[in-house]
């Protein structure tokens, strides 16, 4: 299982995914790199919570925070 959601994540570098954390925010932006922890880093990321979207630039998410990732579609 750890394997097949590490190649989901590679897959999905330097595109854009939508997250859901536990403080209720929902985080978009284009995913750079990724542990083990799924601690991700973001760039152009913007918190997309409200109705007007607020530009974070790039940011360094800790795994235990994050409850949800949606990646893109697969293209092939």
């Amino acid at each position: 299982m750890a394997d097949e959601i590490s190649t989901l994540m590679a897959k999905s570098k330097n595109k854009v995914v939508l997250l859901r954390l536990r403080n209720s925010k929902t985080i978009q932006g284009v995913l750079q790199d990724f542990d083990i922890h799924m601690n991700l880093t973001l760039d152009d990321a913007e918190d997309v919570s409200e109705e007007k979207p607020e530009k974070l630039g790039t940011v360094l998410l800790r795994g235990d925070n994050i409850l949800a990732i949606s990646l893109p579609e697969d293209e092939s």
